[in-house]
């Protein structure tokens, strides 16, 4: 028998979409989450890694660019036809953008950033909203990132856009309190895996220092904990959130960051 604890950590019978979860953090949380019992339903563009997740957690996947309006439409259209609600909504899906110094960086890179992590982002929350409104329940979670809340050079993009859905999280829960829906941002520090490989490689390249180097410097070591978070860390956060643990927390952000102050 489950202590009140227990359950409240529980999502039975709840049903969340998790956007860019195919991998990363999106995977780990849409692993997290059907072990807790929730319905989830994993979108991004890369149909196969969807697959490969959706029957691992006996979940439902939908190839989904973010960027595009009538994409993100669908995937809470199809959610609500199989399901019939949506009761959680990760926002994860977005990539690094440029790395690249303000004076230097390829503005049309700059701006597909933008249209990922922001305004494909929005395109999900106004869906979400919509849904959780006429429910008069639900719970957003933003994965926005520690530079969300502290510029870092050569990636102003990045910046930008995790700054902005800090903004947007805090509006949203303005807006949607008094529909019983609460919204949250996470800001992760710098997770281990494949878009952290791939941010390490170029700022070597822009650098000229060794990766080990780049890592140890500017992640790992200026770390309290000395290492680097882990995706699951990321989703057992966001399972927090979803559940009723975190009830009264509305227009939050949480880092998980090693310790990274």
């Amino acid at each position: 028998m489950k202590n009140k604890v227990e359950e409240l950590c529980r999502l039975d019978g709840k049903v969340a979409i998790v956007t860019g979860g195919g991998s990363g953090i999106g995977k780990a949380t849409a692993k997290v989450f059907a072990d807790a019992g929730a319905k989830v339903v994993v979108t991004g563009r890369r149909n196969d890694l969807l697959r490969n997740v959706a029957n691992e957690i006996n979940g439902h996947a939908i190839a989904c660019d973010v960027s595009n309006h009538a994409q993100v439409k669908h995937v809470f259209s199809e959610a609500l036809k199989v399901f019939g609600k949506v009761d959680v909504l990760v926002n994860n899906a977005g990539g690094p953008g440029p790395i690249a110094q303000v004076a230097d960086v390829d503005m049309n890179a700059w701006v597909e950033c933008l249209n990922i992590n922001l305004v494909g982002a929005m395109h999900c929350l106004q869906e979400a909203a919509k849904i959780m409104i006429d429910q008069e329940a639900g719970s957003i979670i933003n994965m926005s990132s520690l530079m969300g809340v502290q510029g870092y050079p050569m990636r102003s993009a990045y910046v930008a856009s995790k700054f902005a859905l800090v903004g947007v999280t805090e509006t949203m829960a303005r807006e949607l309190g008094k529909h019983n829906v609460r919204v949250n941002a996470l800001l992760p520090g710098a997770v281990s895996g494949e878009n952290m490989d791939g941010v390490l490689e170029r700022r070597s390249l822009a650098e000229r220092r060794s990766v080990e180097e780049i890592a140890r410097e500017n992640y790992t070591e200026v770390a309290a904990l000395k290492r680097w978070v882990y995706p699951d860390e990321v989703a057992r956060a966001a399972l927090y959130l979803a559940s009723d643990l975190s009830s009264a927390i509305t227009g939050d952000k949480i880092k998980v960051d090693c310790g990274r102050f």
